[in-house]
């Protein structure tokens, strides 16, 4: 039986459009179940089976959970709650004497089209004498570790700060002072008056710390109180050329300006590290301070109010692939003593120049950097020992630890200059130039940096080798003098400077 062509299309057209109503309704099905507050979808398990869909509850904090037996972080609020009390913003405000005719504000002042500038405003105005400071300010974190006040954050944090406020997570606040500081590792204590009722947190041990530890970071990134992020351990001793201390944990939790002098914990609540510094050009990139390195200095910053460290009295290098071969060495491993200072501890105890310095106090010694870290934390006056490697022998020598003057000078004698813009050189004798690695034509090297001076500021460092002054070779001491005593209009001296394999240009002010 056939039907005519108007009832066909009749019948097709209601089939298309039961089809289009299946699809909506199955549509709107599906996104009601993924939608819904009460479900969870659903998984197929090992034999194909699938489960049931649970409502949801408000989940408990499950912290720590395991995966592959290692601990890893379900939720943190709870560790959070627990911490962040602890954890306090830190902002300062250091006023900034201006010694010109304007102000800082100059290029944005809005009165210079119709006044002349912010001098003419003001003479008009207030009198002849506009006031010529200004006050900066800046935010840093911080965590407190006793009941009655102290607090560690980093040194750049509180740096030449007049005035540091202390603000809690309950909105008080508290002036601070600051107690002990060392710029050489960027830490710095500081300590407000409380009623030693205050929440602290606990040191933890960061040598324990493994790479891929999950690792949280609270603290105040551009002001946002209490923000916190989540990571891990990217790597440990990390070298950034920050100081001769450096010695990293890198993590990707984030950190940003404003985190600076906040904690790094461990999944049991303990600080692991001082967050200090980024990378700017990265993302997830971010360096903290081991604790045990705050720990360390602790007690000097309480009771002195800065860092005694310790000193052997030698100038080392590291050993080449080159010097490996040459010397015969198995390995690497250790540093090379290049120079050994007349009377010191070193001297006394009978290092000699080329010895390998492979271990001290017990510690293997990897390379120099380790050297200067190991040795720093030595006490004055205590008696240790020292392992060498001398013409293949190794050789286990007793020596006193001195006290290591900052800027210490690295050789005296012959041919050295007067403290010239805070600085003393030295001509550079075959033999020094064979010792430090120097190329044998020119230049004088910096022995001595005055701390405050105008080579100081100007960046100059003991070990700098000056090849010109004013665009000027300089091959000896005699020409060094002759060319810096120049008179010349500027008030800025230009010095050609060579660091390690690289030259730069330095400028210091005439003093």
């Amino acid at each position: 039986m056939s039907d005519s062509p108007n009832e066909r299309k009749h019948f097709f057209t209601i089939l298309v459009v039961c089809l289009v109503g299946l699809f909506v309704l199955s549509v709107v099905g599906v996104l009601r179940f993924s939608l819904a507050p009460g479900l969870r979808s659903s998984y197929a398990g090992a034999d194909g089976a699938s489960a049931q869909a649970a409502p949801a509850t408000t989940p408990k904090t499950v912290f720590p959970s395991t995966i592959g037996g290692a601990a890893a972080p379900g939720s943190l609020a709870d560790l959070v709650e627990k911490l962040s009390p602890a954890v306090v913003n830190i902002s300062t405000t250091k006023v900034v004497k201006m010694d010109g005719k304007r102000s800082p504000f100059n290029d944005m002042f809005p009165f210079d089209r119709f006044f002349g500038g912010e001098d003419e405003f003001y003479r008009r105005f207030f009198g002849d004498n506009p006031e010529k400071e200004f006050r900066q300010r800046s935010l840093g974190s911080g965590f407190i570790i006793s009941k009655d006040g102290y607090i560690f954050t980093n040194n750049h944090v509180i740096e030449r700060a007049d005035k540091i406020k202390v603000r809690l997570s309950t909105g008080k606040e508290y002036d601070a002072t600051v107690k002990g500081r060392d710029p050489r590792t960027d830490l710095a204590l500081i300590k407000i008056i409380a009623d030693n009722s205050l929440p602290t947190v606990n040191l933890g041990d960061s040598d324990r710390l493994r790479v891929g530890d999950w690792v949280m970071a609270i603290g105040n990134p551009f002001g946002l109180d209490h923000t916190v992020t989540a990571g891990i351990v990217s790597a440990k001793g990390r070298v950034i050329g920050a100081g001769p201390y450096d010695n990293f944990i890198q993590t990707d939790a984030s950190i940003n300006p404003g985190n600076s002098g906040g904690p790094l914990f461990n999944m049991a609540g303990e600080v692991v590290g001082i967050n200090t510094a980024i990378v700017a050009q990265g993302q997830g990139i971010g360096f903290a301070i081991p604790v045990n390195m705050a720990k360390e200095i602790l007690e000097d910053l309480k009771a002195k109010g800065k860092v005694t460290r310790g000193w052997l009295g030698v100038s080392v290098q590291d050993i080449t692939e080159d010097l490996a071969k040459s010397l015969k060495l198995k390995d690497r491993n250790g540093a090379l003593v290049t120079e050994v200072f007349e009377g010191d501890p070193a001297d006394k105890a009978g290092i000699k120049q080329g010895d390998i310095i492979v271990e001290v106090d017990g510690k293997k010694v990897k390379d120099t950097h380790e050297l200067l870290r190991f040795v720093a934390v030595l006490p004055v006056g205590k008696k240790t020992a020292v392992k060498v490697l001398r013409e293949g022998q190794l050789k286990e020598l007793q020596l006193t630890v001195a006290e290591r003057e900052e800027k210490k000078e690295l050789a005296s004698g012959r041919g050295e200059s007067k403290d010239t813009y805070g600085m003393s050189v030295q001509d550079i004798t075959p033999g020094m130039a064979k010792q430090l690695g120097l190329p044998s034509a020119g230049g004088v090297i910096v022995t001595r940096v005055r701390e405050g001076s105008a080579a100081d500021e100007g960046g100059l460092q003991p070990y700098d080798v000056i090849l010109q002054v004013n665009r000027v070779k300089v091959s000896s001491v005699r020409d060094f003098q002759r060319e810096i005593s120049k008179k010349t209009a500027d008030d800025r001296i230009l010095l050609l400077i060579r660091r390690g394999k690289g030259t730069y240009y330095v400028a210091i002010r005439k003093e």
